[in-house]
Formats: C-alpha cells, structure tokens, sequence
C-alpha cells in the first residue's frame, strides 16, 4: 500500500463523535492556505479552541545518528528561538531517544502526562504510537508528526510525499540508464521508519511497471554518510558494476565509495546534501549525472508553526502537504543548488518560502543536537 493511500486510510478513519479534549472538524481553507496545504481534496480541517500562550512544546525524536536529522534538530532549536516564535513559547523541550521504540514512544507520554500542550514527534514507527495519539486527544494535547509520521488520524501529519520521491528517483535513472537491463545498488534507510518504506515502495513500483529487467541490490546505509559508504562499498565489491543507484541519504558517502573502488560513473539518484551536490558538480563531465530530492530539516519548522497555529485556535489540514526539492542533471547551478563554502553534511533546500520560514547556515549550525 502506497503512501498516498495510507494518508486517505488514516484521514477516512476520522471518529464521528470525538471527545471534547479533540478538535472540531471545520470547512477549509485553513488559516494559512500558502503555507499549510492539505494532502488532497479529502482532507479535513482541525480546529481547537483557542489556548492563551506562551506555549509549552516539546519534540520527541528517535534517531539522531546522521547528518539530516542532527541538521533537524538544530533546526528546531534555531526556529524556536527566532523573535516571532520565542514569543509563543514558555518553553521548547527536545528529546531524542536513539533506536529504542519504547524509551521514544515513553518520552511522548511522559510530555502529554507533563501537561505540554504539543507534543511532536519523528516516529520511528508508523503504527506504534497510535495509543500514544489516543491518550494526547483525551488529554487535550495537540499531536503532530512529520517526516517519519505517525499513521493515526488522532495526529497532525506534516510530510512530503515519500513514496513519490522514491518514483522521482526510479524515473530518473530509468531516463538516465542507456540499458533495459543490469544492476541497480538501492542504499536504503533506517529499517522499520515509515520513510524508509516508502520511499522504497514509490522507487519498486516505478520498476516494476517499467517492464525493464533490473536486479535490485538493498543495502542499509540509515541516511548516513558513512555508513552508507561503507554499505556501499562492500555491494561493489560483491557485484562488481552496477547500471545506476539510489541511495536515500548518505549520498556523499555512496558516491566516495564509487570513486574509492574505481567504479565507472553513473547516474545517482541522491537525496540534497551539499557534499553530495558538489561532488555531481564536480564529476559531471566525467560521467558523474545526479538527481537531487529530498525535504530539507526545517520541515520541523512547519510542524512547530501549525502547533503554534493550531494552539491559538487556528484551522489546520489533518495531513499538510510539503513540497520536495528537486534538481537533476544539467541544471545544477552553483550558489542556487549547493554551496562550494558551505558544509558537505548540509542539507540544501531547507526553507520554506510559503511559510516564511527560512535560515542562514550560521544560525542553524550554531545550535546543538543535544537533549535540552
């Protein structure tokens, strides 16, 4: 089952009779159409009544072991503490709890049980957390989820389409690949996070409808730079060639372990780091064409915004829609598309012009990852 899909299940699941810690559900628009856009015409519009502020919001976040979610949560935490935002909030607490389900799914109920009055989350799983969205509703805690969502519709989804970012690379390097056949390497994710799965099933279903006859090499690189490339590293020693790659995150990484073993070039399909940009800068006229998409960091920006919005009483979409950055070979222009003085560990594409929301470098890294 497809993403798009899983969002219209969880938006059709919506209670007739919600308790009154829930939210109204109200006619569109919501208050701010450019910046909160709903996933499709289905979706319904919350609305809570108005709570006075400053706000107390927390973020409980799972993993934390690679650049993009670390990027995240520096994000976060320079967001908060913008003029416009500091305002709103009595405080902004930010917990992440590793790979452990349990200790992640507890630091959510720990919030809703402290009294915040939002609560968000990275989910390492899709599933697991529906009790957790189930006792925020009856405790009157506004839920929201992004990136790795939730899959309840007792929650706010904030998230770009996933499964279509998977089609995005899957046609790409079909286009890019002069062969109907070969080995395609897919460096995937971590296992388990609802990213992950579907942005797999979005680049299988692709293939599979092509009628081309590629065999698919998984490895699991978790969107880490290193790990990736060692992942990396061993298929190419195993398989020799391959025709083309996908690889989730840790793009960087999947190319240095090209370049390392003397691989040929070929097309990459990557996600939008910095380091990964320049270096399909870099090698293009060697044969080194990329595809470049993702959803920068600051998509946690958003979510912070419609948990502001929804708290003062503001209409909101059920499930918002984000849109992806995108840029593919030939197009990638220096000082637009990645930044030859900014980090490689970067990730480009990380404002949100619709929402207001954007960030120099300087401000986004001068902040910690650490739990605060």
């Amino acid at each position: 089952m497809l993403y798009r899909t899983r969002i219209a299940a969880a938006v059709g699941l919506l209670a007739a009779g919600f308790s009154l810690a829930a939210p109204n559900i109200v006619p569109g628009p919501s208050s701010d159409p450019a910046c909160y856009k709903p996933w499709d015409a289905k979706t319904q519009f919350f609305q809570w009544p108005a709570k006075k502020g400053p706000y107390r919001i927390a973020l409980a976040n799972g993993f934390v072991g690679n650049t993009w979610r670390i990027q995240m949560i520096k994000t976060a935490k320079a967001y908060a503490e913008q003029p416009g935002v500091k305002a709103n909030l009595k405080e902004f607490k930010v917990v992440s709890t590793g790979e452990d389900l349990p200790a992640q799914i507890a630091a959510a109920n720990n919030f809703i049980d402290a009294g915040y009055d939002a609560v968000i989350v990275n989910a390492l799983n899709p599933a697991a957390f529906a009790p957790v969205a189930r006792k925020a509703k009856a405790a009157g805690v506004i839920l929201l989820s992004f990136d790795n969502v939730i899959e309840s519709p007792d929650n706010v989804i904030v998230n770009v389409d996933q499964v279509d970012l998977g089609r995005v690379a899957a046609r790409w390097l079909l286009k890019e690949i002069k062969a109907d056949s070969g080995k395609i390497l897919e460096v995937r994710g971590v296992s388990g996070n609802s990213v992950d799965r579907d942005r797999h099933d979005g680049f299988h279903d692709v293939l599979k409808k092509s009628g081309k006859n590629f065999e698919v090499v998984e490895v699991i690189g978790k969107w880490d730079d290193g790990t990736g490339q060692k992942a990396a590293a061993d298929a190419i020693a195993i398989h020799k060639t391959f025709a083309g790659v996908y690889t989730q995150g840790g793009s960087a990484g999947a190319v240095q372990a090209m370049l390392d073993a003397k691989h040929p070039m070929v097309p990459v399909a990557g996600e939008t780091e910095n380091g990964f940009r320049k270096l399909c800068d870099k090698y293009a006229a060697q044969g080194l064409h990329c595809s470049s998409a993702g959803t920068g960091p600051a998509q946690v920006a958003v979510t912070i915004k419609a948990a502001i919005s929804a708290l003062q009483g503001e209409k909101i979409p059920q499930a918002i829609a984000l849109p992806m950055s995108l840029v593919e070979y030939p197009n990638l222009k220096k000082g637009v598309d990645f930044y030859p003085d900014l980090a490689d560990n970067f990730f480009v594409g990380n404002s949100f012009d619709a929402c207001k929301i954007g960030f120099t470098a300087q401000e986004i890294m001068g902040k910690t990852e650490t739990n605060q």
